[in-house]
């Protein structure tokens, strides 16, 4: 199957030959900045495309296409294109999936990547997007391995919405994960909840006070189309304007200004000290602030979560290329960006990979 319009490696391309063959010399030169002024700091990686649950907004629940176990990233291979990249102004890398935490060198991983430095010699933050399900098991490893942040979904505190959402009947588990990222003491925890209309949207309270007695800050994130099976439909979406009238129902909304390149517009309750996050990536999009670049389990750069474009790595890390040839293929992915996804544009085209083969 072609996903998306993959972008031949650097040899093949005069433009980005250039930048391949003066990036040799100076890997980490300079930052990655656009061609529209932003500067890129944020890469998300996925380790895999595989999921423990079956959430109706991202796959189906049979049939789906998984990458070929051969052409994905290996752990020598992430830790070089990450290294290349914190060289290049990178500070955050978060590990996303599918579901990362399946990944069975995980704790490695997050290892390898937390002793990277960048060029002001000050070590990466590494984050991690997750269901929470592996949690117990393997936070305290992932803790002593360097992970910094985490970020968990759950879209609903009913057990049979989350069978009916997910296909799976896993909420106790995603509960006690979420209890054991509660008392590592890793902070900010967030969770995360895709508001669906007739799905979840009578529960909006209860779980910004299900997250606050975690000690977490809750975020909702309007529903994108971003489904392998392309189901996606706008009607069926929460605004961020209905969740934050609903919010207000029980709370006093103050904005918190400063939000910067961070996806979340945040909101404090009551004054304070507890908030509430929404991206809104459909009715209020944050492209112009966005500083993020995306790295797909098989190799594949994305400058945008909706881009029909890939920059195919593969080619270099296995074919001897050099850390010049992935320096170059990151700055001509960040010179395509474009000033913004187009989501509200009649001629948007849904990205052919779904959510969980992109990565969060």
């Amino acid at each position: 199957m072609t996903i998306g319009r993959r972008v031949p490696v650097p040899a093949a391309s005069a433009d980005v030959g250039v930048l391949a063959a003066s990036a040799a010399a100076r890997v980490g030169g300079a930052p990655l900045v656009d061609t529209h002024g932003r500067v890129h700091r944020d890469l998300r990686i996925s380790l895999t495309d595989r999921c423990s649950l079956r959430c109706t907004y991202c796959m189906p629940e049979q049939g789906n296409e998984w990458l070929a176990k051969t052409s994905i990233l290996t752990l020598d291979e992430i830790a070089r294109i990450a290294m290349v990249a914190a060289a290049d102004g990178i500070t955050t890398f978060r590990l996303t999936g599918g579901e990362p935490l399946l990944r069975t060198d995980i704790v490695e991983v997050v290892r390898r990547l937390a002793a990277i430095t960048g060029p002001d010699g000050r070590p990466v933050e590494i984050a991690m997007t997750t269901n929470g399900i592996r949690l117990p098991d393997l936070l305290p490893g992932l803790v002593d391995a360097g992970l910094h942040r985490l970020n968990i979904s759950i879209d609903t505190l009913r057990r049979d919405r989350f069978q009916a959402l997910t296909r799976r009947d896993r909420l106790d588990d995603v509960r006690d994960g979420i209890a054991a990222a509660a008392a590592s003491g890793l902070r900010p925890l967030k969770l995360n909840a895709v508001a669906m209309r007739e799905v979840n949207d009578d529960e909006l309270v209860d779980l910004v006070e299900f997250a606050i007695g975690q000690g977490a800050q809750m975020r909702f994130i309007e529903q994108m189309p971003l489904d392998a099976g392309h189901t996606w439909d706008r009607s069926r979406m929460v605004t961020q304007d209905e969740i934050l009238t609903a919010l207000s129902a029980r709370w006093t909304l103050t904005p918190v200004p400063g939000r910067g390149g961070a996806p979340a517009a945040r909101w404090t309750l009551d004054g304070g000290p507890h908030s509430v996050g929404v991206i809104a990536s459909v009715t209020a999009p944050f492209c112009g602030d966005c500083d993020r670049l995306r790295l797909t389990a098989d190799g594949q750069l994305r400058n945008c979560l909706f881009s029909s474009t890939e920059y195919d790595l593969l080619p270099i890390l296995r074919g001897g290329g050099d850390d010049g040839q992935v320096d170059g293929m990151l700055r001509s992915c960040v010179r395509g960006k474009l000033p913004g996804h187009a989501i509200n544009d009649p001629s948007f085209l849904q990205p052919a990979r779904g959510m969980n083969a992109i990565g969060g």
